[in-house]
């Protein structure tokens, strides 16, 4: 009798698949721009969107409106400028920087909203 074994290997062209998403010092940052705005009472919820591009940080001032505005990471972005925005609800960049943390210290929020 003889015993028909196959060896499967997983054929996966040697390349690691990367996960896209905040890192953890990013988000604290963010997450601390949260809280604030939320004890101001300018920001109620926030949601959170992947794509294979860019991770976004979506805030809002009710939870059944539209977002106010989207912190964004670029992952491939085409100049180191655009690398972290801050876009509006239709998607269009109402600021950038190759540095978060600059990024949101820099933005007058109140302003932004006007």
């Amino acid at each position: 009798m003889r015993s028909n074994l196959k060896l499967v290997v997983n054929n996966t062209n040697n390349k690691t698949e990367e996960k896209h998403f905040f890192e953890k010092d990013e988000l604290k940052i963010i997450l601390d721009l949260y809280a604030k705005m939320v004890s101001e009472g300018s920001w109620k919820d926030y949601g959170l969107s992947i794509s294979s591009k860019q991770v976004g940080f979506s805030v809002f001032r009710n939870a059944t409106e539209n977002a106010l505005y989207k912190i964004c990471k670029n992952f491939k972005p085409k100049n180191k400028n655009l690398k972290y925005l801050i876009t509006d609800t239709s998607g269009k960049i109402m600021k950038n920087s190759y540095d978060l943390r600059i990024l949101l210290k820099n933005t007058n929020w109140k302003k932004l909203q006007k």
